[in-house]
C-alpha cells in the first residue's frame, strides 16, 4: 500500500460489486481517488453507498459512461493509475443484448485504452473473467488454458481482453489483465449465484431453486481478489501479462447450497429449475483456477476460506434484507 501513497488513481464500475470494496480498500491509502459510476436517472451511488462516511466524502465521484470516450478521456485525465472494472456482467441477459455487451465491454474498453493512452498513465489494471476460458480441458487452468467464448458476455470479455493485449504491443501501454475467478462476498447482487442461495435459504419458501447443480466453480472471496488487483498496480515487470486470481479448488452448486444451509443451520430442498438453465452448449461446467502465475508475479495468495467468507456474506444479506428484495438489483 505504501506505492499508492502519492497516486491519483482511477476506478472505473466503481458502484459495482467488486469496484466498491477497490475504492474503499485504496482511499485511505492514496493521494485521490476518482470513482467512476454509471450515469443513470437512479438516485445514489450503487455499492459506494456502503462505504463508511469517512471514505465516501474522500473519493471523487464521477458519474459518466465507459462508453463515452469524450468522458473517459477528461475522466482519466492527470491521474496515474486506472483500474477498469466497468462492464455488463450477467451471463443470461447477454442472450438477450448481445449488442449492449459488446458497446459496453468492448468499445468501452478500447475508450479507457485510448485515453490511458492519451494520459500517459503509469498502469493499467483491467479485470477480465474466467468465463473466458470456457469450461475447463483440464484443470487447474493456467492463463494458457484455451479461451472459448460460451455466451455473447465471454465474448466481450475476451475481445476486450485482446484490445488490452493490443495496445501494450502496439503502443507499450503499461496494461496487465487480471482474471479472477468466481468472486463472491458483501455487496454482490441477487443475480449471483451465492447471493440468490442465501436469499433463497432466509426466504419464507420452503424450496431452493437454482440452475444446473452440477457445475463447479472456483470461489474467491472479494477481499481477497482486491488485494490481488493491487498487487497488480504495485508489483514490477507484470506489463503485458494476464494473471488469474483463483482459489484453485472448485465446489460445485449443489454442494455449495448445502453448505450454506449447513451455516444458517437451515434445511430445504434444492431442486433444478429448467427455466434457470443455460443452453447446453453455453453451460460452463467447471472452472478450477492455477493461481501459481499470481503467487510468482504478485505475491499474492488467497486468505479467507471458504465457509468464513461464506458466513460474512449471510450476515450482509441478513442486514441489508432491503438490498435484495425481489426484482430489485444494484450494479
Amino acid at each position: 500500500m505504501e506505492r499508492l501513497r502519492d497516486q491519483r488513481v482511477v476506478v472505473t464500475g466503481a458502484g459495482g460489486f467488486i469496484g466498491s470494496h477497490l475504492v474503499e480498500a485504496l482511499v485511505p491509502h492514496c493521494q485521490k481517488v476518482t470513482a467512476l459510476i454509471h450515469y443513470d436517472s437512479r438516485p445514489g451511488f450503487g455499492n459506494l453507498e456502503f462505504l463508511p462516511p469517512d471514505i465516501r466524502r474522500d473519493a471523487r465521484i464521477l458519474s459518466g459512461n465507459v462508453a463515452d470516450p469524450f468522458f473517459m478521456r477528461r475522466a482519466i485525465e492527470g491521474c496515474d493509475l486506472v483500474f477498469h472494472l466497468a462492464a455488463l456482467i450477467s451471463i443470461p441477459y447477454s442472450y438477450i443484448a448481445p449488442a449492449a455487451y459488446f458497446r459496453t465491454n468492448v468499445m468501452g474498453t478500447l475508450n479507457v485504452l485510448e485515453a490511458c493512452r492519451s494520459e500517459k498513465v503509469k498502469r493499467l489494471v483491467t479485470v477480465s473473467t474466467s468465463e473466458c476460458y470456457g469450461s475447463a480441458q483440464y484443470t487447474p487452468m493456467p492463463e494458457e488454458h484455451p479461451l472459448h467464448a460460451q455466451s455473447p458476455y465471454s465474448a466481450s470479455k475476451i475481445g476486450a481482453d485482446k484490445a488490452v493485449d493490443s495496445y501494450y504491443c502496439s503502443f507499450g501501454l503499461p496494461a496487465v489483465v487480471i482474471r479472477p475467478f468466481n468472486t463472491y462476498g458483501p455487496r454482490q447482487s441477487a443475480r449471483a449465484v451465492i447471493p440468490t442461495i442465501i436469499t433463497q435459504t432466509l426466504s419464507g419458501e420452503s424450496v431452493i431453486r437454482l440452475g444446473s447443480l452440477t457445475p463447479v466453480r472456483d470461489l474467491t472471496f472479494v477481499e481477497d481478489t482486491v488485494m490481488g488487483l493491487i498487487a497488480a498496480a504495485v508489483s514490477e515487470g507484470v506489463e503485458g501479462e494476464t494473471i488469474n486470481l483463483g482459489v484453485g479448488q472448485g465446489v460445485s452448486i449443489g454442494e455449495l447450497a448445502r453448505r450454506i444451509g449447513a451455516l444458517t443451520n437451515i434445511s430445504k430442498e434444492i431442486v433444478c429449475d429448467e427455466e434457470r438453465i443455460r443452453p447446453e452448449k453455453s453451460e460452463v461446467f467447471t472452472l478450477i483456477s492455477d493461481n501459481s502465475k499470481a503467487a510468482r508475479l504478485l505475491g499474492w495468495k488467497p486468505k479467507i476460506a471458504l465457509d468464513d467468507g461464506l458466513k460474512r456474506t449471510i450476515d450482509f444479506v441478513r442486514e441489508h434484507p432491503d438490498f435484495y428484495r425481489p426484482g430489485t438489483y444494484l450494479i
